[in-house]
């Protein structure tokens, strides 16, 4: 009986041994293959994928072809086209007016309400005449006394040359009262003019509007002594009917309307506010800056307004467009279909027959707000996508909502 090798001495009884290990003719040990891993991993896939299925189910499987996507269109048509020139602008008053004293004095009444409108020649202030009521009397005493003396001095002369026609005084005498009349004349000229002077300051006393408009904060108080060297005046005037609003434009746009203009053209300017959506007054180009501004660029244009409701309200910012001329009856396009990309400028223009668009490169011209003049590309009747351009692609196919 053979006796047993030591790995059957050793293996533990009532147990299977495992199998030994393969090895090769040489007898070397091959690993083995790992069929229980690769077998659980496979298994852990496919648990995965078929939760994945049962959680999302298109995941994994092949979409049907898209859905047509809806857009919204609109036709290529003929209209009037405006072209519109825009700048930013400022609400300027034609006359601006610190009102100021001539004369020094004390304020002693106020004639207006701040904010008041006001007509050229309304009272504004009273300074007091007293001081000058008195200059006038003085001024026309002194008048009256050198008048006097010239009536005296040309009495004698008229005495002296008659005296001289008989030879009965020296020619020298006649001379000499010759010369002080002329002075007596000359001294009532000078009080003549102190008296209209004196006169001229009452009426300084008397302040008034000079220019119609709004009156704005009052400056000095009643009781206080104003002064010509002053320089904050007494009140500040603006005129608001008319009123200008100037704004610039690039100096390539100059041309355009200095041409209309020369012409003999009205060029109509409209107002519109900060947000440049609503319309705020009409009014008329008036002039063109006479240089451009090098810094800048740009020239300055004056639109003058009635302004009859006081809209516009000066120092205000508003958007200013003005209308140049008018394009009659050419083919324009909503602005919203217009789209720049790779080849250029083009819209998507639809198929009716397929449902389809495909895109189509265009020339554009002058835009007016929301429509944009097509010069070739589109032929009147065409249809371009203007609502849901974002989502399309060259053939795409699509739906029309509106």
């Amino acid at each position: 009986m053979n006796p047993p090798d030591q790995t059957t001495r050793n293996r533990p009884s009532g147990l299977d041994a495992p199998s030994a290990p393969a090895r090769d003719s040489a007898g070397v040990r091959r690993p083995r293959f790992p069929w229980r891993a690769v077998a659980a991993l496979l298994a852990f896939v496919l648990l995965v994928v078929l939760g994945i299925r049962w959680l999302m189910p298109g995941v994994g499987t092949r979409r049907a072809e898209a859905p047509p996507q809806p857009v919204g269109i609109a036709e290529a048509a003929r209209g009037d086209l405006r072209v519109v020139l825009t700048g930013l602008g400022t609400v300027t008053p034609l006359a601006t007016v610190t009102v100021q004293t001539q004369i020094s004095g004390q304020l002693v009444a106020v004639g207006f309400r701040e904010g008041q409108y006001v007509k050229a020649g309304d009272f504004l202030a009273q300074i007091d005449p007293r001081p000058y009521q008195v200059a006038l009397a003085q001024a026309q005493a002194t008048l009256a006394r050198d008048q006097a003396l010239l009536a005296q001095a040309r009495a004698d002369l008229a005495r002296y040359v008659a005296l001289n026609a008989r030879r009965s005084i020296a020619v020298q005498q006649v001379s000499d009262q010759q010369f002080l009349v002329q002075q007596y004349q000359g001294t009532v000229a000078i009080d003549q003019a102190s008296v209209n002077n004196a006169k001229l300051n009452l009426v300084y006393c008397h302040i008034t509007a000079p220019v119609t408009g709004r009156v704005g904060l009052r400056l000095v108080d009643p009781g206080n002594y104003v002064q010509t060297a002053s320089s904050t005046g007494l009140v500040v005037i603006t005129q608001l009917q008319p009123i200008s609003v100037i704004f610039v434009l690039p100096e390539s746009d100059v041309s355009e309307a200095f041409n209309e203009m020369q012409q003999g053209r009205t060029l109509v300017v409209d107002a519109y506010d900060r947000t440049n959506t609503e319309k705020i007054a009409s009014g008329i180009l008036t002039v063109i800056d006479n240089a451009v501004d090098t810094t800048t660029g740009t020239v300055k244009f004056r639109a003058v307004f009635p302004n009859a409701d006081n809209a516009l309200f000066p120092n205000e910012f508003v958007n200013a467009r003005l209308l140049v001329r008018t394009l009659r009856q050419v083919l324009e396009v909503p602005t919203a279909a217009i789209q720049h990309g790779a080849p250029g400028t083009f819209v998507y223009k639809l198929d009716p027959a397929k449902n389809t668009v495909a895109v189509q490169v265009i020339e554009t011209g002058v835009s007016d707000g929301d429509a944009t003049q097509v010069t070739s590309g589109l032929a009147p009747g065409d249809s371009v996508v203007v609502d849901g351009v974002d989502r399309l692609r060259d053939g795409a196919a699509v739906r029309v909502t509106h």
